[in-house]
């Protein structure tokens, strides 16, 4: 009981963190859960991020005005870690381009990278309009406000989005996380197994299912559930990150928010 407290305080801490932070795909590091707004743009010319930071840096840099430029550098940017930079170089893009709901989108996730939530919310909420709305920035709007602590409206959030893309797991992974946030395990294990239901769901989705399956105490039904469908030495890895989770009992700031397995919207079929 005493295990299931600290980890639950651990996941209020860090979870909306992990949600927003930037990285790469896989199982144990981040993928943008916020999701491609532009999926054109997120496209590197090089499976190397860094790679991809001078390709599309020399791109803006020959062309500073260019919006399809300064979009695909902030992104890069974002995805090697430097998310001031990328907020920087965004800000400007859309002084520019006020009009650009690509880039309004773009700098509306590097602010949330930043921990500039409220304002993140409020640039994402020019980024699409009620009577066309983005089921993805929907989503990322709800990471915001959960951010905030402001659960109840994230779930409006995501139920919007719910609305547009039904099931889709991504989605329901936010929501999941969501009710970690506010400490309803029962609910989010029933939104997160909804997730894993889904053909479409990655690892992640998984990843997270099961632990929040390890927080209610049931350690074995968890390292089964991350174990499923995956090739030996990914598995032993899942498990090996699963315990790791749910044995720490220290400071969950030291790293443990970069590597929370969580779903993408990185690449929505």
């Amino acid at each position: 009981m005493r295990q299931q407290s600290s980890l639950a305080r651990l996941l209020a801490s860090a979870a909306l963190t992990a949600i927003l932070a930037a990285g790469l795909g896989g199982c144990q590091t981040m993928s943008d859960i916020t999701g491609s707004v532009s999926p054109k743009a997120e496209s590197s010319p090089d499976a190397n991020p860094h790679r991809a930071v001078e390709t599309y840096g020399e791109r803006y840099r020959a062309d500073p005005k260019n919006a399809d430029a300064a979009l695909a550098y902030g992104q890069a940017l974002r995805a090697t870690g430097q998310r001031s930079q990328a907020a920087a170089v965004l800000e400007q893009a859309t002084l520019a381009h006020p009009d650009n709901k690509a880039l309004l989108a773009g700098y509306g996730r590097a602010l949330a990278d930043n921990g500039n939530f409220q304002q993140a919310f409020d640039v994402l909420s020019r980024a699409h309009s009620p009577d066309n709305p983005d089921w993805r920035i929907l989503s990322v709007q709800g990471t915001t406000l959960d951010q905030l602590g402001r659960h109840e409206e994230a779930r409006q959030y995501y139920a919007s989005a719910l609305k547009i893309v039904p099931d889709e797991p991504s989605v329901l992974s936010n929501l999941g996380l969501s009710y970690v946030l506010s400490k309803d395990l029962p609910k989010a294990e029933e939104v997160l197994r909804q997730a894993y239901a889904n053909t479409r769901a990655d690892a992640r989705v998984r990843q997270n299912l099961g632990l929040v399956v390890g927080l209610q105490g049931r350690f074995a039904e968890a390292e089964q559930i991350v174990r499923a469908d995956l090739p030996p030495d990914e598995a032993a890895a899942n498990v090996a990150y699963l315990k790791q989770m749910l044995n720490r009992k220290d400071d969950p700031r030291k790293g443990t928010a970069s590597r929370m397995p969580v779903a993408s919207l990185n690449r929505p079929e």
